[in-house]
């Protein structure tokens, strides 16, 4: 197995997971609110990620102590608490096809950043598992494992977030919407809760 392909089958394991940020990402999908924006954010910050703990991993070896985790956690169940609170409150409005409306472009992107960057395991899957996977590897072969891994990424969340679109042609009742939006008020209140836990360790 040639080291990008092993980059590519590497990153493409570790995206699989289920979290907050796949779960946007199918979300902004089945509203079809700015896909692409989101999908871009999302593959072009794995790539800036897994190239930054690839080359400069022996820097970080010993960066991310608890204190950096405990940072991290505690800001990110801050933002899901806050999300959770605007999918929950009177006033949430349900909006459909709205990829024209452009005065949600700048929520959908900073909701797309704290998705990503507030999120750990973002870090610990690209930054330092990866970087700490390939720091044996030549200067080609580091090359050659960050493309695959990077290309993975792309692959991954365009066709997360555009299937998603397509399912949407089925659920264009609001109804339909609501149910599905309380599911994801549902798994993002386990993942806060799963955060929480991390927290009081």
């Amino acid at each position: 197995m040639n080291f990008f392909t092993l980059g590519f089958f590497t990153g493409l394991s570790l995206i699989l997971a289920i979290g907050a940020q796949n779960i946007f990402v199918i979300e902004q999908g089945l509203k079809k609110q700015f896909v692409f924006i989101v999908c871009l954010i999302c593959a072009i910050s794995d790539l800036l990620l897994i190239f930054f703990g690839i080359f400069l991993f022996h820097y970080f070896n010993n960066l991310f102590t608890p204190l950096i985790e405990l940072i991290l956690n505690i800001l990110l169940l801050l933002f899901l608490i806050n999300f959770i609170w605007i999918k929950i409150k009177p006033s949430n409005d349900i909006k459909l096809d709205s990829a024209n409306d452009k005065k949600y472009l700048l929520n959908t992107i900073y909701k797309t950043l704290g998705f990503t960057y507030l999120n750990p395991h973002v870090y610990s899957d690209t930054v330092f598992f990866l970087g700490n996977f390939s720091k044996s590897f030549t200067l080609e072969q580091k090359y050659l494992f960050g493309i695959g891994a990077s290309i993975s990424s792309f692959i991954f969340f365009f066709t997360l977030g555009y299937l998603s679109k397509y399912l949407s042609n089925y659920l264009i009742n609001k109804k339909i919407w609501k149910i599905i939006n309380f599911i994801i008020i549902i798994f993002m209140s386990f993942l806060a809760f799963y955060v929480l836990t991390n927290i009081l360790k």
